[in-house]
C-alpha cells in the first residue's frame, strides 16, 4: 500500500526513515527480546533511550545547562494549568492572544491568579500576531506568556515580544524544532510532540532551572510539579515509554539532516512554494497577515464553503489527506511539519492549480 501525503496539524506525519527503524525494532529492540513498549522503564535499555534523547534535543537546540529538559505526560494541555501553579508568586501573569490555544492557556490562568490580557488579534479573527512593541508588561508579573505558533490560525511570532526582564513562556507545539532558536530568551519553552516530534500523549518541557521550585503558592498534586520531573529524570512514575522512543529517533533523524539550520531553509523553501502559489491565486487565497504567516500550517480558503467541501474530498482521492481547516475556522489548512517532504507541497500546489482551472 502506498502512503498517502498527511497534511494533519496533529497527530502528524512522522519521518518514514523514523516509522521504518521502529518497524523493524518492534518485536525485538537490538536484541533485548522484547519491543520498546514491554520493556521495563527502569532497564538500563530504556534508560539509554532516554538519556539520548534528552542529550540529542539538547544538541539540536543548543539548550544550556541551566536549564532542565522534562518529558511530562499529558501533552501541552496540561501545561496550561501546571505553568500557573509552578510560576506564580505574586499571583500574576501576563498573556498575549494570538489565536484558540493561547486564549485557552488565558483562561486557565484565571483559575490561579490574575491574568492580565496585554494584547488580543481576536478582533480580525486572529488573521494576525499583535504588535509586540506596543505592550507593557505588567511590574507584578511572574511571567508572560505566549502561543507562538497558532496551529489552528496560521499565524507565527517572528519577533519576540521584549518582557522586560520577565520569563518569556512560550507554546512552540506547531512549530517545535522547525529551526533554530535562542533557548535564553526564554523562561521555559514546551510542546506537545504530536505535531512535529513524535506520537501523541506527551509534551517537552525546557525550564530555566531558577524557575523550578519546592515551594509552591498552590496545594499541588506531585505530577503537576516541575520538581518532580527534574529530580527524577522524568521518571518519578512510568513515562509514556514508546513516545519517549520516537522523538529520540526524531531527534536523531533531524541530526543527520542537518540540524535546525537546514531545516529552517528546507522548510521556508516549502511555506513559499505554497504562499507564492495563494497570493497569485484567483480561487484560493491565505487568510493570515503576510508578516506572521506559519511556516508550518497555511490555512486557505475559495470563498466558498461548498466549493472548500468539494476540494477538501477530490484532494483526499487524490491522496492528499487532512486538508480540511479546524472545525472552529473552516477552510483548508495544509500542516508542512519537518517531516512533510517538498514533493507532497509540490503535489497539492500542482492540484490547486488544476482545480481553480477546472472552477474558473
Amino acid at each position: 500500500m502506498s502512503r498517502i501525503y498527511n497534511f494533519s496539524a496533529g497527530p502528524a506525519v512522522l519521518p518514514e526513515e523514523v516509522l521504518a527503524e521502529a518497524a523493524e525494532e518492534m518485536l525485538d529492540y537490538r536484541g533485548c527480546g522484547m519491543s520498546v513498549m514491554e520493556m521495563s522503564h527502569r532497564s538500563s535499555a530504556f534508560d539509554t533511550i532516554i538519556n539520548e534523547a534528552q542529550a540529542d534535543i539538547r544538541d539540536l537546540m543548543g539548550i544550556p545547562e541551566n536549564y532542565h529538559v522534562l518529558f511530562i505526560q499529558g501533552g501541552a494541555t496540561t501545561q496550561f494549568a501546571m505553568i500557573p501553579m509552578n510560576l506564580m508568586q505574586n499571583k500574576v501573569a501576563d498573556y498575549i492572544v494570538s489565536g484558540s490555544w493561547s486564549k485557552k492557556a488565558y483562561k486557565e490562568a484565571q483559575l490561579f491568579g490574575k491574568a492580565n490580557l496585554l494584547a488580543s488579534s481576536e478582533d480580525k479573527t486572529f488573521s494576525y500576531v499583535p504588535d509586540v512593541h506596543s505592550i507593557k508588561v505588567s511590574d507584578d508579573a511572574d511571567y508572560v506568556y505566549i502561543c507562538q505558533n497558532e496551529t489552528i490560525y496560521g499565524t507565527l511570532y517572528h519577533e519576540l515580544p521584549d518582557t522586560n526582564g520577565k520569563p518569556l513562556v512560550a507554546d512552540v507545539s506547531s512549530c517545535f524544532l522547525s529551526e533554530p532558536v535562542d533557548v535564553e530568551k526564554y523562561g521555559v519553552i514546551y510542546g506537545g510532540v504530536q505535531k512535529n516530534v513524535g506520537p501523541a500523549g506527551m509534551a517537552i518541557v525546557i525550564i530555566r532551572k531558577d524557575l523550578v521550585r519546592e515551594d509552591l503558592l498552590f496545594p499541588t498534586p506531585i505530577m503537576l510539579r516541575y520538581d518532580t520531573y527534574t529530580k527524577n529524570n522524568s521518571m518519578y512514575n512510568t513515562p509514556p515509554c514508546y513516545t519517549i522512543y520516537i522523538c529520540g529517533k526524531v531527534f536523531k533523524w533531524l541530526k543527520a539532516q542537518g540540524g535546525l539550520e537546514a531545516m529552517r531553509e528546507r522548510n521556508v523553501s516549502k511555506a513559499n512554494l505554497l504562499y507564492d502559489f495563494l497570493d497569485s491565486s484567483k480561487l484560493f487565497k491565505s487568510t493570515v497577515d503576510p508578516k506572521d504567516r506559519s511556516i508550518m500550517n497555511i490555512p486557505f480558503v475559495t470563498g466558498s464553503a461548498e466549493l472548500d467541501a468539494e476540494f477538501i474530498a477530490a484532494a483526499k482521492a487524490a491522496g492528499m489527506e487532512n486538508l480540511k481547516g479546524h472545525r472552529s475556522v473552516g477552510g483548508m489548512r495544509a500542516s508542512i511539519y519537518n517531516a512533510m517532504p517538498r514533493a507532497g507541497v509540490e503535489k497539492l500546489v500542482e492540484f490547486m492549480e488544476d482545480f481553480e482551472k477546472k472552477h474558473a
